[in-house]
């Protein structure tokens, strides 16, 4: 790896990616081979943000490779209030070899990286998730056997999944369309970036204001809550927003018929996706979350060993 921090995987290239993957495969197939491979390493877990993927899927990778954890709370650090991030970042390279922290502006993540001497991993910010981002591309492959090629749909918010899964299909050669409603499709700079850089990979980008064309012929068709962490405040007014972009049974039936459904979770059935499409065959939204665990446990062994 050319860089020691996972903050985004604009960071990364296709190749490096692709290796993460194929670690996270041979994890997931081989644990005991690896063990030992972070034995007496120790990852802090700072927590702006709660979760119970990311939580878990840390806190039990770094065991099983090995390693130990320390959760941070809020109230325990409370980043830029009580402690900054300068003084946070250099006390915590003193007592351990990695730093995992789920928050809310990127910025803080990137000044963490910048002030650390040790590696820090993007568990979650209000622009990126790429931990997500990998376990879904691992779960995409498990199923349909390759990436290139495939046509990947999304259907609501455009947010940090929806930014983190563009940047990866560019990487991948994975077609994408984009179904939001006006006001809430994705930034100009994350538009260039995987139009520039899906260009070498084969990668296209669609974005639309209609749901059904984004669905349309699709390998996968992906979603989100309509409010993020964060956005409760606009949980009311969001639903009559996006109620026209719900995942239900008819519209699933405009992708393939082979399609998987995918969500990051947690899920609001039946306001994003309705309980048939997310119970259905199609549906591998309780594989992507176990992917969590092998694609961080690549991850953490790539960045700290």
């Amino acid at each position: 790896m050319r860089v020691s921090d996972f903050l985004t995987i604009r960071d990364f290239t296709s190749q490096e990616l692709l290796h993460l993957l194929d670690l996270a495969r041979d994890i997931k197939a081989t644990p005991a081979q690896y063990q030992d491979a972070l034995k007496g390493k120790t990852l802090a877990l700072i927590f702006e943000k709660p979760s119970l993927r990311t939580r878990v899927s840390f806190d039990v990778g770094i065991q099983q490779l090995g390693g130990f954890s320390v959760y941070l709370s809020p109230a325990e650090i409370n980043l830029g209030k009580r402690e900054s991030v300068f003084d946070v970042a250099k006390n915590l390279e003193r007592m351990v070899q990695g730093i995992m922290i789920r928050t809310f502006g990127h910025d803080i993540v990137e000044k963490m990286a910048e002030y650390a001497s040790v590696p820090v991993i993007n568990g979650l910010t209000d622009f990126s998730h790429p931990c997500q981002a990998m376990a879904d591309f691992l779960t995409i492959r498990e199923h349909k056997g390759t990436l290139e090629g495939l046509k990947l749909a999304y259907v609501g918010d455009s947010n940090n999944v929806s930014n983190s899964l563009m940047f990866a299909a560019a990487r991948f050669g994975v077609h994408v369309a984009i179904g939001s409603p006006a006001g809430y499709q994705p930034t100009a700079d994350v538009t260039a970036w995987t139009r520039d850089e899906g260009r070498k990979t084969g990668s296209t980008l669609l974005i639309t204001t209609d749901p059904a064309e984004a669905v349309e012929d699709a390998d996968v068709v992906y979603t989100d809550t309509w409010a993020s962490m964060g956005q409760e405040a606009e949980a009311y007014a969001r639903k009559a927003v996006f109620r026209p972009y719900q995942v239900n049974a008819h519209l699933f039936r405009k992708a393939k018929k082979d399609a998987l459904f995918m969500h990051c979770l947690p899920a609001h059935r039946g306001d994003e996706v309705t309980d048939d499409v997310i119970d259905s065959p199609h549906s591998v939204v309780f594989d992507e979350a176990e992917n969590r665990l092998h694609a961080q446990k690549a991850i953490m062994l790539e960045m700290m060993k």
